[in-house]
């Protein structure tokens, strides 16, 4: 019987970003004795309870899932322990797991973290490495502990970060890479030739949640921030500038030749350029209105007038 056989591993994640790793388990054969994922939530317009994307890759699967909204009740840590699991992989769950867990599983737990730690630990890395600017990113296996993020590394990857690379296209990429590594650093736990995993070293940088006021425009910034900006949150959340009253959505930007103006100042209407601050230039190229198709600059402002001059606003600030 190979090793991977031999094994129960307990699997635990939610969003779409965990699903090729859940897959990637299977095709190796491991018997999964359970997946766990967040509880189902609100979403669309009949705000209906909707499963995860895990929940729902899961019981296409046939697998046992659960959904706990935590692990501080003694029945939800006995039921964990009860599945007598030789290893727990982790991927994107978005619950913290206390120490009973932890210790419970005989390898214990991994966790594949989308970034190169210690650098963005926490809930938003994909997203932070590339609002920083970023030239690299990556993956690291890591044998959990109580911290966030902090346990000492199994595996690692790097996987470069270039210009046009935006989240939804690191996210995919990180996915796959976050998969492939996850299972074959699981087969080698499994079978004892893992390697020593070693400490995290260097300087430590934390990638908060997103925040909603995060996604609008400040056209105060400067124009290679709100580029970044721009490419981390695209496609989803997306960022946002008003016009009058209407939301419109940036979803493509880059850097332009710079021109004395207030920021927020169109600067020109053909291709749609605006004024930032530092003295610099953001054009846009790419965007969407409430409701409809994300159009050039060019098509949308035929059917859409900002003229020449006009000064978005910035946010609020208190």
């Amino acid at each position: 019987m190979a090793a991977v056989e031999a094994n129960k591993i307990i699997f635990m994640g939610t969003p779409n970003y965990a699903v090729p790793a859940l897959n990637a388990l299977l095709a190796k054969g491991f018997p999964i004795a359970a997946v766990y994922c967040q509880p189902p939530r609100r979403a669309g317009r009949g705000k209906k309870h909707r499963p995860s994307a895990v929940q729902c890759c899961a019981e296409a699967a046939g697998l046992k899932v659960l959904t706990p909204l935590s692990f501080r009740g003694k029945a939800e840590q006995q039921e964990f322990g009860a599945f007598q699991a030789d290893l727990c992989v982790v991927v994107a769950y978005g619950l913290i797991l206390p120490k009973v867990l932890l210790e419970a599983p005989r390898l214990g737990c991994i966790n594949a973290h989308a970034s190169l730690l210690p650098r963005w630990r926490g809930a938003a890395p994909i997203h932070r490495a590339i609002m920083a600017g970023d030239t690299e990113t990556g993956v690291c296996i890591i044998q959990m502990d109580e911290g966030l993020d902090t346990g000492p590394v199994l595996r690692s990857e790097r996987l470069a970060i270039d210009a046009q690379c935006d989240g939804g296209k690191l996210h995919d990429r990180l996915a796959v890479l976050s998969a492939s590594l996850l299972a074959e650093t699981a087969d080698q736990l499994c079978r004892g030739t893992a390697a020593v995993p070693v400490a995290q070293t260097g300087e430590v940088s934390y990638a908060a949640k997103i925040d909603k006021a995060e996604t609008q425009v400040d056209w105060n910034r400067p124009a290679s921030e709100l580029a970044n900006l721009v490419r981390a949150f695209s496609p989803t959340p997306g960022v946002w500038f008003l016009h009058g009253e209407e939301r419109i959505k940036l979803l493509v930007a880059q850097t332009a030749d710079a021109m004395a103006a207030p920021p927020g100042t169109v600067l020109a209407s053909d291709g749609m350029t605006v004024a930032c601050g530092g003295g610099t230039a953001l054009r846009l190229d790419h965007l969407q209105r409430a409701g409809k198709g994300m159009m050039p600059a060019e098509e949308f402002l035929r059917g859409y007038r900002i003229s020449l001059g006009e000064i978005l606003p910035c946010p609020a600030t208190n």
